[in-house]
Parts: structure tokens; sequence; C-alpha cells
């Protein structure tokens, strides 16, 4: 009897071969695990630099701070019977009063005058920051809000209703009680009246970004120097100083003119 045999079912070889698409997901794979070690290790060492630098500019500030203020204000910056504590006072407030040129202070008085910087740009700097590292405080403002690009009819009408009582309306300037002054902000840059807003020096009240935002000071900083770039069409200024001024001209040169008219005449019909 023929027995006849089945034939048994072949496995299928195994060719070798991957599909077309894995050595390019390998090669993506690849750069992407290499991409992201690159960034991270670029990101620390950035970051690690400028912490580094940061720290530096700190620890020359605290220097400067020692040799110049604090006589005044303290070594820990605390404040002491000639000035006050700068704790929590921000970097703007530093750069404000120092980049102006009222601190150091040239004597005691009333208020804080303006005079020639004693300081560099970059030493300016480093005392803001080490002031800026003792406590938070308000910072220096950032550039796209000092473009005097803004509303300047909107900052016109916030300069009047929150600056104009005591800086007058043309930004002139005015005098307060007990020898003080609101000081004129022609002239004045752009990041120094913004800071003024944000520290409240001196007499002036401190405007938060509760009180005006960061647009509306940008919007009065655009009003002020619109004002600064347009000078008044209607002939003799005064100096902006308004109805007194005004009328102190009139009064001098007004009646001074016919008090002369009325001699002349008296003189001419003797």
């Amino acid at each position: 009897m023929t027995t006849i045999k089945t034939p048994r079912a072949r496995r299928p070889r195994k060719t070798g071969r991957r599909h077309p698409l894995a050595s390019v997901a390998l090669i993506a794979i690849g750069l992407l695990f290499t991409g992201g070690a690159y960034v991270a290790f670029s990101s620390s060492t950035a970051l690690a630099t400028t912490d580094a630098s940061s720290q530096q500019t700190i620890a020359q500030g605290e220097k400067l701070f020692a040799a110049n203020c604090a006589t005044c204000h303290g070594l820990s910056a605390q404040g002491s019977s000639e000035g006050p504590s700068l704790i929590g006072v921000g970097a703007a407030s530093v750069d404000f009063q120092v980049g102006t040129g009222r601190m150091p202070m040239q004597m005691q008085g009333p208020q804080a005058q303006k005079k020639p910087v004693q300081f560099t740009a970059e030493q300016t700097a480093a005392l803001a920051a080490y002031v800026a590292s003792l406590a938070p405080g308000p910072g220096i403002p950032a550039a796209e809000l000092l473009d005097a690009a803004g509303d300047a009819a909107t900052g016109a009408e916030l300069f009047r209703i929150n600056c104009a009582m005591c800086h007058n309306v043309a930004g002139a300037g005015g005098a307060l009680t007990e020898g003080k002054f609101a000081p004129a902000i022609e002239n004045v840059s752009a990041q120094h009246i913004y800071e003024a807003m944000i520290t409240g020096p001196q007499n002036m009240p401190v405007f938060n970004d509760m009180n005006i935002s960061p647009e509306d000071k940008r919007d009065i900083i655009t009003y002020l120097k619109y004002v600064e770039d347009n000078p008044s069409p209607g002939g003799l200024a005064l100096g902006s100083l308004g109805p007194v001024a005004e009328g102190l001209f009139i009064w001098i040169f007004g009646l001074g003119a016919i008090v002369a008219l009325t001699v002349w005449i008296t003189a001419k019909s003797n």
C-alpha cells in the first residue's frame, strides 16, 4: 500500500529587509535627541554665564554702595537718620536718582537737586542691581514702553488729570510748599519719566500699574515728547507758566508803558 506524503507547509524565510521608512525614522530620532541635548547644554551654559555676570554686577554695585552711599543709607541699605531705607525701592528708583544726578546729594535741603551725574551708566546699573537684589521692587521699564509712539491725545488728558497741578500743563514745573518744587520735565529722558511715575521721588505720588497702566504711561511720555518737539505756536511762551506769568508781564510792561506814555504827554504839554 502506497502512502502519500503530504508536503509540509514551508515557513516564510527571513529576508533581512527592513521597512523603507525605518532608516528615516532612526535618523530623525537621532537628530531629535542630538538637537535636544545641544539645546539643553547651551541653555544651561548661557544661564550659568548670565548668573555669574549678574552676581559680578551685584558685587560691583555693593562695593560702590559701601563707598558712596552707606554713609547716609547704612551699610546694608537699612537707612539711618541721614537717609531712608533702600530695601524694596527697586532698580528703577536707583536708576532715576543716580541717573539724574540727584544722588549722591550735594547738600541737605528740602529735596534733592538735579546736578551733573556722578557715575557712569555701568556703575549706575551695578548700583541698581545691588539694591534690587536686597528685596523686590519696581524694575527698569521695558524699551517698548519708552518709544514715545503712543497716543499723544490720551497722554495729554491723563497728564492734565494726574500731573498738571504740580508740573504745569506744559510740564514746565511749579512751586510747592516748604521750599519744595515740581521740576520741569523738558529734556528728561523717557526712561527717567517712567521711573519717576512708578517710584514717586520727592513729593511725587507713586502711579503703579493699578493707577496708570503701562500703556497709559507710554501715552503720557508720548504727549510730553510731543510738547517738547513742538514749541508754542502763539509767540512768546513766557516759560509756559500760565496766567501768573502772563498777568505779571501785562502788569509790568503794559502798565509801565501806560505810565511812561502819561509822563511823556505831560512833559510835552509843559
